[in-house]
């Protein structure tokens, strides 16, 4: 897809969907891994389940490095977060994590759908918990959400210069 690629990952409510919108707006390639990549499965082997969950949410690591390995445009962001990568990090020229302070996490989450991940009371505690321990995020440069989308997003172009 890109001679960079670059990965946008965090914690849920961290604003990956969001970056994801707003690199595409400014006319950048953003594949939304959670949307496009993501599917049930096994963490370490990749093979497919039939139970779909925060623990077996993972990327088709095949597809990640057919996308990252094209070279026709200049820089590609991946954004979602997967259960897996570290099965596919090596193809990233840097990694950004975007992270966010409990309350403003907590007033995303209630404005949530129902439907949606982290909509109920159950997966909110659970989203909570993992934002405060930082399990299954990468290490990489921090951005802090708690800002307007546009500053978010300029942030990370300063980081990948």
């Amino acid at each position: 897809m890109a001679k960079r690629n670059y990965l946008v990952e965090g914690g849920s409510g961290t604003g990956k969907s969001s970056v994801c919108r707003e690199l595409r707006r400014r006319g950048y390639t953003a594949v939304d891994g959670d949307n496009e990549l993501a599917y049930p499965g096994d963490p370490e082997t990749g093979e497919r389940d039939e139970v779909h969950g925060y623990h077996n949410h993972i990327w088709d690591v095949a597809k990640v490095r057919e996308i990252a390995a094209s070279t026709t445009e200049e820089i590609a962001f991946f954004c979602g977060g997967s259960r897996n990568f570290s099965k596919f990090l090596d193809v990233f020229d840097k990694v950004i994590v975007l992270d966010v302070d409990t309350e403003t996490l907590q007033r995303r989450l209630r404005n949530r759908e129902a439907d949606d991940w982290g909509g109920n009371d159950e997966q909110r505690a659970f989203i909570l918990r993992l934002h405060a321990a930082q399990e299954y995020v990468p290490e990489g440069t921090v951005i802090d959400t708690a800002r307007p989308l546009d500053e978010v997003v300029d942030a990370i172009f300063d980081a990948i210069r």
